[in-house]
């Protein structure tokens, strides 16, 4: 069970949202790359970026944060950024700059046709993050809920190759309400590609119960406000994952 740090990134700082709302945020860092370092030490093995200023602008922003988190951590681990990733040319100088994976959300939604090039041109670079309530796929920022049904839309993007699946619970995201555990397994029993869970994780409890699933392809989860309010160790939360596994 993969546990991913995720570094939201505001006008250059480490921010958390509530329900991804840009007007509800807490700043929990100056330093990107401080704070990538800080997970790592910690025994992350893939960090999580989201520019959170492109996601609302359609491009990249914080491209010099972004920069300075891929110095410091090099190759010791592998680095997937969101946020504003529309076009191809984008993809390819997010790879070439030493990103592994892409994430494409509303795009994938609403241009379906540019999500199929992108994994025709970057095979096993591209992750989907599916956004939803109640079973139904919002976009542009949580702002639109569609009539899209998440399982179909997942079955069809697997079809043209995307790496994984980013599953995030809206309602629950930045609340440390707890992971929507049912919704994610059900979800990953429909495809045959990973899983990863996101939105509400805020307790040792949660992992198990994630660890408990992780055979029904559920491969990691973003660890996001409680690792930063300190509700969740990111040590002892991976080294219990890890312990768990080897059962």
């Amino acid at each position: 069970m993969l546990l991913i740090p995720a570094i939201d990134l505001k006008d250059g700082h480490c921010v958390r949202l509530k329900q991804g709302d840009m007007d509800q945020s807490t700043t929990f860092g100056e330093d990107p790359a401080a704070m990538a370092r800080r997970w790592v030490d910690a025994g992350a093995r893939r960090l999580h970026l989201v520019d959170l200023n492109g996601a609302f602008a359609g491009a990249p922003k914080n491209i010099a944060a972004i920069k300075a988190i891929l110095r410091e951590v090099g190759d010791d681990v592998p680095v997937q950024l969101g946020g504003g990733i529309r076009d191809l040319d984008t993809i390819e100088k997010c790879i070439d700059g030493g990103l592994r994976y892409v994430i494409i959300g509303t795009a994938a939604v609403k241009n379906p046709g540019f999500l199929k090039d992108a994994c025709t041109a970057f095979g096993g670079h591209i992750i989907v993050g599916l956004d939803a309530k109640d079973g139904k796929v919002a976009t542009d920022g949580w702002s639109k809920l569609t009539g899209h049904n998440v399982v179909d839309l997942a079955r069809k993007f697997e079809d043209w190759g995307v790496e994984s699946i980013i599953y995030t619970d809206i309602g629950r995201d930045g609340m440390l309400s707890g992971i929507n555990v049912e919704a994610t397994v059900k979800l990953a029993q429909a495809v045959t590609i990973p899983v990863i869970a996101s939105g509400g994780l805020g307790s040792m409890q949660d992992i198990e119960q994630l660890c408990a699933v992780e055979d029904e392809g559920v491969e990691g989860v973003i660890c996001g406000r409680a690792i930063y309010t300190g509700d969740l160790d990111f040590a002892a939360a991976q080294a219990r994952a890890d312990a768990l596994n080897a059962v």
